[in-house]
């Protein structure tokens, strides 16, 4: 994986997790201000996507099992049109609450992405 497009997804992450925390606190709904720092985070997921799937094809170290990393990085890619899609049809604050919990969560799926294409003592 590359590590500057893990890091800068990470931090894309946290940084609008902390604006949707924000609006949980003050409870206020989803908006375009928060809407558009979350499409920048699932484009720099889809960016995330394309570089795995073109370094999957160019080979995986042993024992990497490529469909779990596949599957982790269309997961990635989802979650923030779920988590708005859910957002949406959620008429309180918790709409956004779910954007906070999909935030936080992507951080730690990179993590695990990481863990699965490097894994130890392989």
């Amino acid at each position: 994986m590359w590590d500057p497009l893990q890091l800068a997804v990470v931090v894309a992450s946290l940084a609008v997790a902390a604006l949707a925390g924000f609006y949980v606190w003050r409870d206020r709904r989803p908006d375009p201000l928060l809407g558009l720092p979350l499409w920048v985070v699932e484009l720099l997921l889809v960016a995330q996507l394309v570089v795995g799937l073109v370094q999957a094809v160019r080979g995986v170290p042993d024992g990497v099992s490529v469909a779990t990393f596949v599957g982790y990085l269309l997961g990635l890619v989802a979650l923030i049109p779920v988590g708005i899609w859910w957002a949406r049809g959620e008429p309180s604050r918790a709409g956004t609450g779910v954007l906070l919990v999909v935030l936080l969560v992507i951080p730690v799926l990179v993590v695990r992405l990481e863990q699965i294409w490097d894994p130890v003592g392989a």
